[in-house]
């Protein structure tokens, strides 16, 4: 029985379409090589003609006074007797900081936002915080110390007294502070802090 149907059905071939399936296959690739060729080459080119552009944009930027092309630079000399008459210096300076020339009245507005963000630091002061608090209030002051510098230098001679007991009132305190974080003494902080915020007004008053 299995003979007899072996000789009546005819031989079952394979359809041409699946005969010729791996040879369009062959040829689909031969096709996409040239393409990915062509995509790599083009985003080689993309990757020069972007970084060619960025080399150019850094060398005109080297002298406008905002970008920094060499290493960071030390704590550069003040001008005006802002400075701890005992040390010739400040304890809270923090060293490795760029500051750009904003001028006068940009240092003058800078004094005053960074003296409110300095009042509005009172709720994260506590125990486990104090090394943070000890941070941001040393990268505030360092900048605030600078600026201070820059507005009394271009002050009249009637204000510049007045500025310069102020800006030392200041950073007396602000030493004070930064010692009691440094120390992790949360009462001797807070206490510290209070007397400072007070000062901060005074500035913020007087760069309005």
């Amino acid at each position: 029985m299995a003979r007899l149907l072996a000789e009546t059905l005819p031989a079952i071939t394979k359809p041409s379409c699946i005969q010729n399936i791996p040879e369009r296959r062959k040829t689909v690739k031969q096709q996409n090589q040239p393409l990915q060729t062509t995509r790599r080459l083009a985003l080689s080119l993309a990757s020069i003609a972007i970084f060619q552009h960025s080399s150019t944009s850094v060398s005109l930027a080297e002298d406008n006074g905002y970008w920094l092309t060499g290493p960071l630079p030390g704590l550069p000399p003040i001008n005006n007797k802002i400075a701890n008459e005992k040390t010739g210096t400040r304890s809270f300076l923090k060293n490795g900081l760029y500051m750009a020339s904003i001028g006068t009245k940009g240092s003058a507005f800078r004094l005053r936002k960074y003296a409110f963000d300095l009042m509005a630091m009172e709720d994260l002061i506590g125990q486990d915080t104090l090394n943070y608090v000890r941070k941001y209030l040393r990268l505030k002051s360092t900048f605030m110390y600078y600026d201070f510098d820059n507005v009394i230098s271009a002050a009249s001679t009637n204000d510049k007294q007045p500025l310069t007991d102020l800006a030392n009132r200041l950073f007396d305190n602000v030493e004070k502070l930064e010692d009691a974080t440094k120390r992790r003494n949360l009462s001797l902080t807070q206490s510290c802090y209070q007397d400072t915020t007070a000062i901060l007004q005074e500035v913020m008053n007087r760069m309005a």
